[in-house]
């Protein structure tokens, strides 16, 4: 993988990536360094300083800090609530409301380890969402997160009986397949088994909005990934959309 080809932005403060779903962020002790986006980064600037981090199988915007006064500077932006972070995601059904906010506490599920759950007790935990295509099956929903707790849209979307398509610790690993969506589907006749349109969390980390260390407004996007956009794709050709 170059890691060239996944620099959406750079100055002389931060870099910011777009990571692929599947890739961590930062190693973790099992894994090789250079099998995660910070190790790429670090093999190629020497020395790189981790800012924030998004799940393994999110894909989308990530920054790093390239001296330890940007690293401070930008780790206490996000500490206080400064930037604003902004998801795309695919969601299962249609949302009853076009747009709303979820303010649910998030803890640790007492039993499954690595599982959140929504509780009154768990962490303060709000997100909001804006529905911006609505399909039979599927939600293409844009969400702010005010808070950064582990999993939280993935939970809050379950806790409204909408989890994000793909998710097989708060929903279903069902991929999504366009014999669900194209009524008349049929297999070509040298195909034995459909490939998905998409096999993993349909969760993006979109777009970030903060100041810069001189003061200067900076806006980054992570264009959505090819997989995302060949669900849309389909699902915009196949069924009429409901709502916007």
């Amino acid at each position: 993988m170059r890691i060239e080809s996944l620099i959406i932005f750079e100055n002389d403060d931060f870099v910011a990536v777009s990571k692929p779903s599947g890739l961590l962020t930062i190693p973790d002790r099992h894994d090789n360094e250079l099998l995660s986006l910070s190790g790429l980064l670090k093999k190629k600037y020497g020395q790189i300083f981790t800012v924030h981090r998004i799940d393994r199988d999110t894909s989308g915007l990530v920054l790093f800090a390239k001296h330890e006064a940007s690293h401070k500077y930008l780790s206490q932006l996000f500490e206080s609530r400064d930037v604003e972070k902004y998801y795309m995601g695919i969601v299962n059904g249609e949302l009853a409301q076009e747009s709303g906010s979820v303010n649910a506490g998030i803890m640790e599920h007492p039993v499954q380890r690595g599982k959140m759950v929504t509780n009154a007790k768990g962490r303060p935990s709000l997100t909001d969402y804006e529905v911006q295509e609505a399909y039979t099956l599927y939600s293409l929903v844009k969400f702010r997160i005010h808070t950064g707790r582990t999993h939280q849209i993935r939970v809050h979307m379950k806790s409204l009986g909408h989890p994000i398509a793909v998710d097989e610790l708060y929903g279903t690993a069902t991929p999504i397949l366009l014999s669900a969506i194209k009524k008349k589907f049929r297999l070509g006749k040298f195909t034995e088994e459909e490939r998905p349109l998409l096999q993993r969390l349909a969760l993006h980390a979109w777009k970030l909005k903060f100041t810069g260390m001189d003061g200067a407004p900076v806006e980054l996007e992570a264009p959505l990934p090819k997989d995302f956009q060949a669900v849309l794709q389909q699902l915009r050709k196949h069924k009429k959309p409901q709502g916007n």
